[in-house]
């Protein structure tokens, strides 16, 4: 059998309570009573368990986090600044992926539930029916990621991606370009919607210029390569001469097919620009342009209004980050 509380006490020759205490509520217990304690813990390799302590309190030191799809380096990235941002609060972060689906996402919130952690960071896989009044009745507050409650219901963090989307296809008509394309993704991600409507409001105001919708089923670097493939497959004057793409896991396949397999120099036929401004945007073959987003801020920024919500429950503050051009090689840097 494993250590208990009581053999802590009485090796310290302490009260159960006084062990008690210093593991929750040092600062009650005097200094030397501490260090006795502590020692008779070392001494005899005592663990703590927490899912005891859990049930007592009816919290755990986790907080949940799901997001759309854990293989995206930028969901990678928001996740670290999360994590980085509890373990300052000695808080855990327990990582779910719903990979876009909404059962899973489902199995995740209900399992977070059952856990009783302390909160839920959630990107929605849904553009607008959001699963969170169930977590609330529960009295688990949660905080949307990537995504914006506009009814303020509960608090989030996000980026301008309509901003963005115009940022995207501004700087593609600056460079002269005018038979765009954009690389679409699943119609329900509200992000890829904003992105779209922001190009659409750049091309609003230059009427010589097109804009080519080519949908894909997928976010990744396959789908792009798909793409890339078939626009190396039509005529020159069929092409489009410049590409944005919803983010850049499309934008790297698309290089691969069009460019590198396919002949089509980038970015003297084919302006590219990605979004997202993942580490492999910078080192691909040809460095892409890409519209940055602030992964980390935003999953620590997740993190602190988890924790206004705990001070206030009736706190709903909304973060709305903006979005930055960052130009290379791939529209002509």
């Amino acid at each position: 059998m494993g250590v208990s509380v009581k053999d802590v006490a009485a090796a310290a020759g302490v009260s159960v309570g006084t062990v008690s205490n210093v593991l929750n509520r040092p600062e009650k217990v005097a200094a030397e009573t501490v260090t006795r304690v502590q020692s008779a813990i070392e001494r005899l390799g005592f663990v703590r368990n927490d899912a005891a302590r859990q049930l007592r309190v009816g919290r755990s030191r986790a907080i949940g986090l799901v997001v759309l799809d854990t293989a995206n380096p930028f969901f990678a990235e928001v996740a670290r600044g999360a994590e980085e941002r509890a373990a300052a609060e000695d808080l855990a972060v327990l990582l779910g992926n719903s990979d876009h689906l909404r059962d899973r996402e489902d199995a995740y919130l209900d399992l977070f539930r059952e856990q009783r952690v302390n909160g839920v960071l959630l990107t929605p896989t849904a553009r607008d029916a959001w699963p969170i009044e169930r977590l609330r009745a529960a009295g688990i507050p949660v905080v949307l990621v990537d995504a914006e409650d506009h009814e303020r219901r509960v608090p989030s963090v996000a980026v301008d991606d309509v901003e963005g989307g115009f940022l995207a296809a501004a700087h593609l008509l600056a460079l002269g370009r005018r038979r765009l394309a954009f690389v679409s993704g699943p119609a329900h991600v509200r992000q890829v919607a904003d992105r779209l409507a922001g190009a659409r409001r750049a091309l609003d105001a230059v009427s010589d210029a097109t804009l080519e919708i080519i949908d894909v089923d997928a976010l990744t670097v396959l789908a792009g390569r798909r793409v890339g493939d078939a626009l190396a497959a039509r005529a020159p004057a069929d092409r489009p001469d410049a590409v944005f793409c919803a983010n850049d896991l499309l934008a790297v396949g698309l290089l691969q097919g069009a460019a590198i397999l396919g002949g089509i120099r980038v970015p003297e036929q084919l302006a590219l620009i990605g979004y997202d401004d993942i580490d492999f945007a910078a080192t691909a073959v040809v460095p892409l342009s890409s519209i940055r987003q602030p992964a980390r801020s935003i999953g620590a920024t997740a993190v602190e209004l988890l924790l206004e919500t705990l001070d206030d429950p009736a706190a709903t503050r909304a973060v709305r980050f903006r979005p930055e051009l960052v130009v290379r090689a791939s529209t002509g840097s």
